[in-house]
């Protein structure tokens, strides 16, 4: 009987990773930990001393040095005596050496090079000499959409046909599904269903969180009991946070009472915040693939979606796009789908539609398929 395929998976990206890359790594866990059989294994292979996630410096630089000191010897080692034929890690970086596996590293998006500004340089000093390289030594880069392929292929010079786009899925939220449950839960935020709009995600630059709460101010001159909810935590990189922008976007805008900053939510919270918005809205300026635009689909939601990288790639013909840096198109759209009770339900049915092609599973399935091309 042949040996099983051999994976071993790096998760140890579970004990910092809070947003997106958090939800690729443990959704997949569980597709992986379903698909285990006589042909093919898998390993989740962790550290078994804590991360430092705080803000001392000292503890930061040490804990860099773990780091590199996790990738380069002790996952590639933990690897090699399990017998494995490949090391997956979704946190972009993989080992430079190969101990009889061959590695395969998720780029989600291009971001650090595009804004390095926004990354530590230490951090963006060691991607380079490492992430890079590595990456350029595995058979294949796993990428999560034609935008970011593009985009990394540009900046890295990795060839187009060792990037491989493969999709991603949504969130699984814990939604109750009880309007009792999920009243509560909206009382403790003093929102009422369907009289509120909803962004989630953390509060980064490119978010452009400001604009859209420029734009809902506007919006609100025409429906006055309306709200605007944004859902997610405070980035701890003060350079790269919008905080304080959105902030000062509130009060000059008079709406202290109207827009809601929610901070870190448990998945039941978020989910009972999409089960019972009235639409969702992302005006990012730059994204590698877009999950909460799934998660809107899954919650039923008309989605609206600026008009740039991944995003219209993602939501298709579902989505409704606006000029990002527009305010006053923004505004105009918003009350466009707010307006037609019509235009709602169809993209409920297209946002439906558009889901089916979406799912971790098939993101699983997909990444075994690469896994066996590659040995």
């Amino acid at each position: 009987m042949p040996k099983p395929l051999t994976i071993a998976v790096d998760v140890r990206d579970l004990q910092v990773a809070k947003t997106g890359t958090r939800t690729y790594l443990e959704e997949l866990c569980k597709e992986f930990k379903n698909m285990e059989s006589a042909t093919i294994r898998f390993h989740f292979i962790d550290t078994s001393i804590p991360v430092y996630a705080g803000n001392n410096k000292l503890l930061k630089y040490i804990e860099h040095a773990r780091y590199q000191l996790w990738k380069q010897l002790i996952l590639p080692l933990k690897a090699f005596f399990k017998g494995c034929n490949i090391v997956f890690c979704t946190d972009n970086c993989v080992p430079l050496i190969h101990l009889g596996y061959k590695t395969i590293p998720v780029f989600h998006d291009a971001f650090c090079f595009e804004s390095p500004e926004a990354y530590g340089k230490l951090w963006l000093w060691l991607y380079m000499k490492t992430a890079v390289p590595a990456a350029k030594r595995s058979p294949f880069v796993i990428t999560p959409s034609a935008w970011s392929k593009k985009q990394i292929h540009h900046f890295t010079g990795i060839a187009h046909e060792k990037l491989e786009v493969i999709y991603e899925g949504p969130k699984e939220l814990a939604t109750a599904g009880n309007s009792q449950i999920d009243k509560l839960i909206l009382s403790k935020f003093g929102i009422a269903p369907q009289k509120y709009l909803l962004h989630a995600g953390s509060m980064f630059k490119r978010k452009n969180i400001p604009a859209l709460i420029e734009a809902f101010a506007k919006v609100k001159a025409s429906y006055p009991d309306l709200k605007l909810v944004l859902a997610g935590p405070t980035p701890a990189n003060i350079f790269d946070s919008d905080y304080k922008l959105i902030l000062d976007a509130i009060e000059i805008n008079s709406l202290n009472n109207d827009v809601l900053l929610t901070g870190y939510l448990t998945d039941s919270d978020l989910g009972a915040l999409y089960q019972n918005a009235l639409l969702y809205v992302f005006p990012s300026t730059n994204e590698g693939f877009g999950i909460p635009v799934l998660e809107a689909f899954k919650s039923n939601l008309p989605v609206l979606v600026a008009d740039n990288t991944c995003l219209p790639e993602i939501g298709g013909d579902a989505v409704l796009q606006f000029n990002p840096f527009d305010i006053e198109d923004m505004a105009a759209k918003i009350k466009k789908v707010l307006n037609d009770t019509e235009l709602r339900e169809d993209m409920k049915n297209k946002g439906r539609e558009r889901l089916e092609l979406f799912s971790w599973r098939n993101t699983a399935l997909q990444l075994v398929e690469v896994f066996k091309k590659a040995i």
